[in-house]
């Protein structure tokens, strides 16, 4: 390892605009709006203001397999927020997320409309709106919610962690990565011990603790997430690749990542959803 000149951190931090990093023209230290923009407004009792990243393909996915379920009333508009561009800073979407973050929700079907925000609240949500995807047991319910908790606590180490210092950052440090890394390995090292004995996360049945899990930790093993696939040895975790594999194929699934999606292969595009005909191709 080179050396460096050790970092001593001043006595009060002061933000340097652009100070590196893919997404340095948009991170700030503070809230609230930048411009103002009013958010459009479909027909649909459902208006979701998204992007397709992992966070955003959670509630897509969701979405799609109510619908794929016979839920009429999950029907939704899907509008494309473009984070790179910092449109998650107009004064309609902070309306509806005051932290600025995709994916957001507006349950019109409600007067006044419900705002939802944070993805693992609006599965939460969704799934109890329609009685879907999510047990009704207490234990089976208990165990749903905790591999969904779970994620939601997990991941930050996953995409602000690893894929930051591994992918994003403006120079490879080996500290971060080291740490990092070893907090993913053992992150797929315990869904993967949970999967050998269950065929979803949480038993036999399929919920919104998979669909919440499986952008991410499904993503990185099916080699569309970062780009690391090497790196982490992700062949080694085989429940992972297989629970991986079999919801990637479901109908619901590829509909679902393909909304809101603005970059990859052309025919995946799809930046807003207005009905079912926009994914019949």
């Amino acid at each position: 390892m080179s050396e460096s000149k050790a970092y001593v951190p001043p006595q009060v931090w002061t933000w340097e605009p652009g100070n590196g990093g893919r997404f340095a023209n948009i991170n700030r230290p503070i809230a609230g709006a930048t411009h103002d923009k009013a958010l459009p407004r479909g027909e649909h009792p459902l208006q979701l203001y998204s992007l397709a990243t992992p966070n955003g393909i959670k509630v897509t996915v969701l979405l799609e397999e109510l619908l794929a379920l016979g839920h009429s009333g999950a029907e939704y508009d899907a509008w494309l927020i473009n984070i790179l561009e910092g449109e998650q800073f107009g004064s309609g979407f902070v309306d509806v997320n005051p932290n600025s973050k995709i994916p957001a929700l507006l349950d019109c079907s409600n007067n006044p409309p419900t705002r939802v925000f944070e993805s693992g609240a609006i599965l939460l949500y969704l799934a109890e709106k329609f009685g879907a995807f999510l047990p009704q047991a207490a234990g089976q319910r208990a165990e749903c919610l905790s591999w969904l908790f779970w994620q939601m606590g997990s991941v930050p180490y996953l995409g602000g962690g690893f894929g930051h210092f591994y992918a994003y950052a403006p120079e490879k440090l080996e500290y971060p990565i080291n740490r990092f890394t070893m907090e993913v390995k053992r992150q797929l090292d315990v869904l993967d011990r949970n999967l050998a004995e269950r065929r979803f996360l949480c038993g036999d049945d399929y919920t919104i603790a998979d669909m919440a899990n499986w952008p991410w930790y499904g993503g990185l093993v099916l080699e569309t997430l970062y780009d690391a696939q090497e790196f982490l040895d992700v062949g080694s975790y085989t429940h992972v690749n297989r629970w991986a594999k079999e919801i990637a194929e479901r109908p619901a699934v590829q509909r679902g990542r393909r909304v809101n999606r603005i970059w990859g292969p052309e025919e995946d595009h799809q930046p807003e959803r207005h009905s079912a005909q926009d994914l019949d191709r």
